[in-house]
């Protein structure tokens, strides 16, 4: 059976795009966001997964407000991204792994999950950014599965449901007959909302215990309404779902290999985690 060596968790802004494509890594501005990723890769040096599950949010590059699936899963050979309007170069495709992509859409209908398959996909900044900040090598050298979650227009599902969406999600790649190593990827967040009266709101406390919560209490967050995530992240911050998702989909004790909480970027609290299973 397949095994899942770990989780990672990142932001996903744009604009980490555009300094990546500069080269502006040693900015001050951007150091203290990218020496973070630096003992992340190392410890991907060291476990060496084969296949990456990345749980993120669509901006409207594959899925619009006419037609915005709650869970998606990527069905195809290889995932292309596309002018976003960001400024943001266009990255080389992504591989599939469409044996990991079928188990894990028959486990998760098997166990009730309304998912909408896509033998077609494309894939915005928040598939695209995080891969090529854990393996900067273009194209990324592993394959992996985009598993989509509606943060974008309501009703959004609940902290709860994609808790169960992401044990779920987690049973069905344990299952997987495959001696292959997975990674689990959550992207997005952490508080930040982009438009209205609160623009620029950001809830450092929250985000902290948010991600303290992610390594002994990780339904903690479930106990929260989307009205209420929403009220305290920020309109965005509640991309945090894709957080919690990936910590169900690895339960139990988990070893911290690294954190990193930085602020300013894009008026975004940037959070990144690396968990390990023990």
């Amino acid at each position: 059976m397949a095994k899942i060596v770990g989780m990672l968790t990142t932001s996903h802004v744009p604009a980490i795009g555009g300094a990546i494509a500069k080269n502006l890594q040693q900015d001050a501005y951007w150091k203290p966001f990218f020496d973070g990723f630096i003992p992340v890769r190392r410890w991907l040096d060291e476990v060496k997964p084969d296949v990456a599950v990345v749980l993120y949010n669509d901006h409207g590059l594959n899925f619009f407000l006419d037609k915005m699936p709650t869970f998606s899963v990527g069905a195809a050979p290889e995932y292309h991204n596309a002018d976003e309007g960001w400024g943001i170069p266009t990255l080389a495709p992504t591989r599939g792994d469409l044996d990991l992509s079928w188990h894990l859409i028959n486990e998760l209908v098997d166990r009730e999950f309304d998912i909408t398959t896509c033998q077609e996909m494309l894939v915005d900044h928040a598939f695209t950014i995080p891969l090529k900040l854990f393996w900067p090598q273009s194209p990324c050298p592993i394959p992996a599965v985009p598993v989509c979650i509606n943060t974008v227009q309501f009703p959004l599902p609940s902290a709860r449901r994609c808790y169960a969406f992401g044990q779920a999600v987690g049973d069905a790649i344990r299952s997987w007959d495959s001696d292959k190593k997975v990674v689990v990827i959550g992207t997005g967040g952490l508080s930040h909302q982009l438009d209205g009266e609160r623009a620029g709101f950001i809830n450092k406390d929250f985000d902290l215990k948010f991600m303290d919560s992610m390594i002994n209490d990780p339904a903690w967050a479930t106990q929260f309404s989307i009205h209420e995530l929403v009220e305290k992240t920020g309109t965005q911050g509640v991309e945090l779902l894709m957080w919690l998702a990936a910590r169900a989909a690895v339960p139990g004790t988990l070893k911290k290999i690294h954190s990193n909480y930085h602020i300013p970027i894009s008026n975004t609290a940037s959070g990144l985690m690396a968990l390990a299973t023990v």
